[in-house]
């Protein structure tokens, strides 16, 4: 009589090969009960998936060692399921996984899980651009040549390798002024805002149109934010002495949504503010390298280091999923946000700092965003002149991964209702506006259309959808 406890032995570990099989809490007690069982699980796992056609299964005797059974019973439970056509075995070659296919598997859904086929939701580039072969030549380099420090917990702050690379690369391009000591790594833009959230509290001022995550950040570290307006100057900044906030977080190169940078007299401004208050901006550069028919508009912390919180990230020019951030912080605030990360560096891991380190130095990147550039500069002139025929204004042509069409009034419900039944993932205004921005701030209806989401070759079709959607309204 053989008794066990299946969570103790529903892991297999015979040799080469690991199985989990789930038992039930006690196999049966007698060898007809014990095969009986392990027959069930082994056709169970078949029919679920879990063992592919073609997998190998371990051998009877190490089988039955880790299990607890005598060899006979594995052996007997095996040859009952080669006789049903479950498993095959031969002589010297083991025993295996037949392709069978009692029911048939559900159809794959078009597209990724939970996006439509058309996505023109803002966040992303094309990620079917992503320069895989540079990419990994960075990596290959970096792992080969990375200190075996590297491989162990390091510097709260990051890599100095990617820090110093940044600062190279930050100056250079987006006039940002620091030392390697002055960067600090985080898991893209939204753990920056939340870092900083927690080192500096609340209330934080924001603009009454921006990216709601950062709303969500702030407020799940217990943090308060209030809306300022946006007009096409940008943020008001004249309307920041009437809150009580600590700091205030802006788009001042390109404003997302409407696409405006933030005009010269005001970046003066929020400065005279922050020097006045003891505050702080947190500038969220979240596509600065992409410009196309002005000058680049260079960072605001250039004019003041020690009021200006810059924050930058993988996430636009290479891929949201890298999780990879940069804060450039005045000294004030550099411990308060270590402490805030806990300490460590947990949130990043090493090998990808190491990469994108390389990946600057080496010029991957540059040469990356200048052939990116031109690609979107061409699909936004191509959305730009597809629109032409309909009855709506377009904001933010000369920068960025998107544009923002503003509509007739009392449309965008039904715009969006339109977009989904067409199969167009796109972002109304309205889920962008602050929930307190108060009746004064202006409420247009619009949607924000990205032409840097789509795969090349499936650009066209969706602005095709797109257009088709708005020739419905028309009518």
């Amino acid at each position: 009589m053989t008794w066990f406890n299946s969570a103790v032995t529903s892991w297999a570990n015979s040799g080469s090969r690991d199985l989990h099989l789930d038992l039930g809490e006690v196999i049966t007690p007698g060898l007809r009960g014990a095969r009986n069982t392990l027959v069930d699980a082994l056709r169970a796992a078949i029919r679920s998936g879990r063992l592919a056609p073609g997998a190998m299964l371990p051998p009877s005797r190490g089988l039955a060692a880790d299990l607890g059974l005598a060899r006979n019973t594995v052996a007997e439970a095996y040859a009952e399921l080669v006789a049903e056509g479950w498993l095959a075995s031969r002589q010297g070659a083991g025993t295996w996984v037949v392709n069978v296919r009692t029911a048939p598997l559900p159809a794959r859904p078009r597209g990724s899980p939970g996006v439509p086929p058309h996505n023109l939701m803002p966040g992303s580039p094309d990620v079917s651009q992503f320069p895989r072969a540079a990419w990994l030549a960075s990596t290959k380099r970096a792992l080969a040549s990375a200190p075996t420090e590297a491989l162990r917990m390091g510097d709260p702050l990051g890599r100095i390798e990617l820090r110093e690379a940044l600062t190279e690369y930050l100056g250079r391009v987006r006039g940002v002024r620091t030392r390697p000591d002055e960067i600090v790594i985080c898991a893209g833009t939204r753990h920056g805002v939340e870092i900083l959230g927690r080192a500096l509290g609340g209330p934080i001022a924001v603009e009454a149109y921006g990216l709601f995550l950062f709303r969500e950040a702030l407020q799940s570290v217990g943090v308060a934010t209030t809306p300022i307006s946006v007009d096409e100057d940008g943020a008001v900044i004249a309307e920041l002495d009437a809150t009580e906030a600590r700091a205030a977080l802006l788009t001042p190169a390109h404003h997302f949504p409407h696409g405006v940078p933030l005009h010269p007299s005001r970046r003066t401004a929020v400065l005279d503010w922050a020097q006045r208050t003891d505050g702080y901006l947190l500038e969220d550069d979240y596509d600065g390298e992409f410009r196309y028919d002005r000058q680049p508009v260079g960072s605001v912390q250039g004019l003041d280091p020690d009021r200006v919180a810059y924050l930058g990230s993988a996430s636009k020019s290479l891929s949201p999923v890298l999780r990879l951030g940069w804060m450039v912080l005045p000294a004030a605030l550099i411990d308060r946000a270590v402490a805030a990360l806990g300490g460590q560096q947990y949130y990043v891991n090493a090998l990808t700092q190491l990469t994108m380190a390389d990946f600057i130095a080496n010029g991957s990147y540059d040469k990356h965003i200048r052939r990116m550039r031109v690609r979107y500069r061409r699909r936004r002139d191509a959305l730009v002149r597809a629109l032409e025929p309909f009855d709506v204004g377009i904001r933010g042509l000369s920068a960025g991964l998107h544009l923002q069409l503003t509509l007739p009034e009392g449309t965008e419900a039904e715009v969006l209702r339109r977009a989904g039944e067409a199969g167009i993932a796109l972002s109304g205004l309205q889920i962008l506006r602050h929930p307190d921005a108060g009746p004064d701030i202006p409420s247009p209806d619009g949607v924000v259309v990205s032409f840097g989401t789509p795969a090349e070759h499936a650009f066209g079709a969706a602005v095709d959808a797109l257009c088709r959607v708005l020739e419905g309204l028309s009518r």
